[in-house]
């Protein structure tokens, strides 16, 4: 793989700069390689693949068109794979903090680390900066890994282990899900009826082995240096429970912030997305968004893979009928070409 890590040190004129290599930002490069187009992706982590990467490298994948199931990891494999058929050049490890267009009508992205210039940018950045949220019981803080958890890294750590699972989203689900054939018992609560799952996991996790506790919180864990127990609570009856674990997985959400490109001038659709309109063009002429982290006007993001797909391909598209003027956007499909 073609990467770098640190300043780029020289002045060198890319096409497109994608920013973030998760797996919209992947998908993207490989559409610019493509439409032969010169490719820099830059992103602030240490690896491709975005949060399928950093936060649940095992976890099975069920939304991807081809896949009935993947697991995270492979699929950034893959993705890898196909983004760098075109030998586009790959940034990581390093930050965007500013966006700057010159005199020339390029611009100029300066990271934490260096100066990168292109003609066109296509902001791929997910989320931006996530932070898992946490329970606010100070206590908890000593058991974070040594028996507490936000993400799962490995599916082996809770082999023959009792585990705990908080949470009705579709992390929190899944995890279940993907844990009950290694773990010796899983107990998910929620504090609630309703779970924000997809309805067919929720229907899955019914009827498995997994015991689903609702109405019930957590209140604190206790141990010798590790996890040991925890205490749950019926938030309707204010009863307790004490549940001998192993292991507790929060699955409460993230906190997410855009960090420094909130500061570039983009409209934003509400405080989290990027305003875009159907070309995936932002307010700033030459600057595209795909995937998480943007939204059009009056339309409900999906906030899947497959959507952010979809319009990493519209976003290079049009980024090049930018640079092109008169050309087509759409350059006919890629059956057609000899890759």
């Amino acid at each position: 793989m073609d990467t770098t890590n640190g300043t780029n040190g020289s002045r060198d004129l890319y096409d497109i700069i994608i920013i973030g290599a998760g797996p919209t930002g992947l998908f993207g490069c490989f559409y610019a390689g493509l439409r032969e187009m010169k490719v820099k992706v830059i992103d602030a982590l240490e690896e491709p693949g975005g949060q399928l990467a950093a936060l649940y490298p095992e976890k099975f994948i069920y939304d991807v068109p081809g896949f009935p199931r993947v697991i995270a990891i492979d699929l950034v494999k893959h993705l890898v794979e196909q983004a760098m058929m075109f030998k586009p050049t790959m940034v990581l490890g390093e930050r965007a903090e500013t966006l700057t267009r010159l005199a020339d009508g390029t611009f100029k992205l300066t990271t934490n680390k260096g100066d990168h210039y292109a003609r066109a940018i296509v902001i791929c950045a997910g989320v931006g900066a996530f932070q898992p949220k946490k329970l606010p019981q100070p206590e908890l803080a000593q058991y974070e890994n040594r028996g507490l958890y936000y993400t799962v890294k490995e599916k082996a750590t809770f082999r023959g282990k009792n585990v705990l699972i908080v949470g009705g989203g579709d992390s929190a689900v899944d995890w279940a899900l993907n844990l009950k054939d290694y773990a010796r018992h899983v107990t998910l609560i929620h504090r609630r009826d309703q779970f924000r799952a997809h309805g067919a996991s929720v229907t899955e996790l019914l009827s498995s082995p997994v015991e689903v506790k609702l109405f019930y919180e957590l209140k604190t864990v206790r141990g010798n240096g590790k996890v040991e127990e925890a205490i749950i609570f019926d938030n309707r009856t204010k009863e307790e429970m004490t549940l001998p674990v192993d292991a507790v997985i929060l699955t409460l959400g993230y906190s997410v912030d855009l960090g420094p490109l909130k500061h570039w001038g983009l409209e934003m659709e509400g405080t989290r997305y990027i305003r875009v309109n159907s070309r995936m063009e932002t307010n700033i002429p030459g600057v595209y968004a795909a995937g998480d982290i943007c939204a059009e006007p009056g339309v409900e993001p999906m906030n899947l893979i497959v959507e952010g797909f979809g319009q990493a391909a519209r976003a290079v598209n049009f980024a090049y009928q930018y640079l092109h003027p008169g050309a087509r956007a759409f350059p006919g499909h890629s059956s057609e070409k000899k890759l």
